[in-house]
């Protein structure tokens, strides 16, 4: 099929690369002229602006979205006007669900279908594929489906429904995601002040072999004992994106006990309030940077 692909960093990237390996002609654009550049050279059709990359597509017109939460709303403004009915436009970041609700109705009034695709999968993404959660209206969704089967691996996306239920899913997804990292980063900081000379990268990769708590997390620990065994290059200073203050909203909201949850997101305010060099912290700040390429501070 034709897709567009507006915003081409770490993951618009890998996921425009995916989709040409799908044999999908991609039209591409970034404020980046090199990275469409780039692209362009490895089989993208490169666009200078948003009404250019419009264009090149044949109607219906799908076009995804994957940009810092910050400048969706604006981008929307920019590419409705150049839409027509039937087309679909996808945010597949990091927006609050509550925003996809009120963005589903504006341009409802428009006729163009708009998705939310919660998107999972960090830099790993382009080689095992990407998680996708999405919602929104059903007959949008049918339209960039043979795209999302392409970017996904199998069984790894799921129409959630109305507009909203995909980035709700993905949120929700994150906040666990923060209690499992939270859970690890403790576990990995008694074992290191434990007083055995234990190889915390041979532990990790122990424990992926058939162990109750396996997972890709602990995969991904293996590579970054390998590469820093007692995380000395790093400090433990973990960033929040977003989803896990949401997280922790709707659960005020809906009055849904997540002690767990909650506290991870709070340990990372502490980790950044103190400057905390605490080695837990480092295995968040560590793991942040192995799925998703997240900036680390030396």
């Amino acid at each position: 099929m034709d897709i567009a692909m507006i915003g081409l960093g770490k993951m618009g990237f890998n996921m425009s690369l995916r989709l040409l390996q799908g044999k999908h002609r991609v039209v591409v654009y970034d404020v980046n002229a090199k990275t469409v550049a780039e692209l362009a050279e490895k089989g993208a059709v490169g666009a200078t602006d948003l009404k250019d990359l419009v264009s090149k597509l044949p109607s219906p017109k799908v076009v995804w979205m994957m940009l810092p939460n910050q400048f969706v709303d604006a981008t929307i403004d920019q590419v409705a006007p150049l839409l027509a009915k039937g087309d679909v436009l996808i945010d597949g970041g990091n927006s609050k669900f509550t925003h996809d609700q009120e963005r589903s109705k504006k341009l409802a009034e428009a006729g163009i279908h708009y998705l939310d695709a919660g998107t999972s999968g960090g830099v790993w993404g382009l080689q095992v594929g990407y998680c996708l959660m999405v919602g929104g209206d059903e007959a949008g969704f049918k339209l960039a489906e043979p795209a999302v089967k392409t970017l996904a691996p199998e069984r790894g996306y799921l129409y959630c429904g109305a507009s909203g239920s995909g980035h709700f899913t993905k949120m929700v997804h994150n906040g666990i995601e923060y209690g499992m990292m939270q859970a690890y980063a403790e576990g990995f900081e008694l074992l290191e002040k434990s007083g055995f000379d234990l190889d915390l990268s041979k532990v990790a990769d122990l424990w992926g072999q058939g162990s109750v708590i396996r997972s890709w997390l602990l995969e991904l620990m293996v590579d970054a004992f390998k590469k820093d065994p007692h995380l000395e290059k790093i400090k433990g200073w973990a960033d929040d994106t977003g989803e896990g203050r949401w997280t922790v909203e709707q659960a005020i909201e809906k009055a849904v006990p997540m002690p767990v949850i909650t506290e991870a997101l709070f340990a990372r305010f502490r980790s950044r309030q103190n400057q905390d060099n605490a080695f837990g912290s480092k295995v968040i700040a560590a793991l942040r940077n192995e799925f998703g390429g997240h900036a680390v501070k030396k």
